[in-house]
C-alpha cells in the first residue's frame, strides 16, 4: 500500500516510519503540511494517488492548550475533519489518533468505546471535536484513543524519569491518576493494521480503544522504570492535588481495549515488555 501519513518526527510517527514494512510512505512534516491551515492539509490528501491515510499529527500540549484553545482546535479538530472529508470524498481510509482525555476520568472501571464523553479540559474538548468531524464526514475511518504514549523518541515520561532518575534520589510522583502505558511502536503498528484492514474491510470503520496494560499509577509505572533501568532511587507517592497544573488530568485512564482485539486481531500491548524495548533502544543510541 502507499499510505500518506501526517506527521514526521514526533513519536507515533517515528515508529509508523520505523514499522512500515513493504508500505510505500508518502510523509507530511510541518515544512510541507501546516496544521494550523486546513484547506492546504485537505490539497495534499486531494493531490494524493494514496491508499489510505494515517494522521499522527495533534496539538499535545495538554496545558498550553487551556490558553491557546483556537489554536489546539485548528490543529485537533478542524484540519483533521478537512483530512478525513478529502479521504472520504477519495474513497480511502483515514486512520487518526485520538485520547483518553474524551473521557472525564470518572471511577475506577476501563473506557468503553461508546461509553458517554466528557472532556476535562481544552486538550479534551479539541480531540473530541474532530472525532466527532471524522465520524460527520462519513467515509472509512479508524480513531484510535490512545493514552500516556511512551518511546525512545522526543520528549515523554519515560525519557523523563531516567534522566530525574540519574540526577536525584527520591521522586514524589502522582499516585491517584491511573491508566495504560502505550508503546509508540505498539500504537504505530496499530495504525499500520488499521490501515489495511479497512482498506480491504470498510466495515471496520469505528472508534477503537489502544493502551498498554496492565493499567498502572504514574508512581508504579516510574517503579518499573527504574527497575528495568537499574536505577536507585525512590519514589513518593503524591496525589494529584499536591501537583497543580493549568489542565486538570483525568485519575482514571483505563480503556477498554476489547474492541481492537475483536476488530483488528490486536492483542493489549504488554507496555512492560515495551519499555524494555525503549530502555534497548535507548541504549543502542548511547552505544
Amino acid at each position: 500500500m502507499k499510505l500518506l501519513v501526517f506527521g514526521r518526527n514526533g513519536q507515533l510517527a517515528t515508529e509508523v516510519q520505523r514499522r512500515a514494512g513493504g508500505h510505500v510512505l508518502d510523509v507530511q512534516g510541518s515544512d510541507s503540511a501546516d496544521f494550523t491551515d486546513p484547506a492546504a492539509c485537505a490539497a495534499i490528501v486531494e493531490a494524493s494517488d494514496a491508499d489510505a491515510v494515517i494522521n499522527t499529527s495533534a496539538y499535545t500540549a495538554v496545558d498550553k492548550a487551556e490558553s491557546d484553545e483556537d489554536t489546539a482546535r485548528l490543529v485537533n479538530a478542524e484540519t483533521p475533519a478537512r483530512l478525513a472529508a478529502a479521504a472520504a470524498a477519495k474513497g480511502i481510509p483515514f486512520v487518526h489518533v485520538s485520547t483518553d482525555y474524551v473521557f472525564d476520568g470518572t471511577g475506577e472501571t476501563p473506557f468503553a468505546t461508546g461509553h458517554p464523553t466528557a472532556p476535562l479540559g481544552a486538550y479534551g474538548r479539541t480531540k473530541l471535536a474532530g472525532e466527532e468531524a471524522i465520524r460527520a464526514a462519513g467515509g472509512t475511518h479508524a480513531i484510535l484513543r490512545t493514552s500516556w504514549v511512551v518511546s525512545s523518541h522526543g520528549n515523554n515520561f519515560v525519557k523523563t524519569m531516567l534522566r530525574l532518575g540519574r540526577e536525584r534520589d527520591r521522586l514524589t510522583i502522582v499516585a491517584d491518576q491511573v491508566g495504560g502505558p502505550t508503546p509508540a511502536a505498539a500504537l504505530a503498528d496499530a495504525c499500520l493494521a488499521a490501515a489495511e484492514q479497512l482498506a480491504a474491510d470498510p466495515s471496520k470503520t469505528g472508534t477503537y480503544h489502544v493502551s498498554g496494560g496492565p493499567d498502572v499509577s504514574w508512581a508504579d509505572f516510574a517503579r518499573e522504570i527504574f527497575s528495568q533501568a537499574g536505577i536507585t532511587c525512590e519514589v513518593a507517592d503524591i496525589p494529584s492535588s499536591d501537583f497543580p497544573t493549568p489542565a486538570k488530568r483525568p485519575l482514571n485512564s483505563r480503556m477498554d481495549n476489547s474492541a481492537t482485539e475483536a476488530a483488528f486481531g490486536l492483542k493489549r500491548p504488554d507496555w512492560k515488555a515495551g519499555l524494555a524495548d525503549i530502555l534497548a533502544d535507548l541504549a543502542e543510541q548511547d552505544a
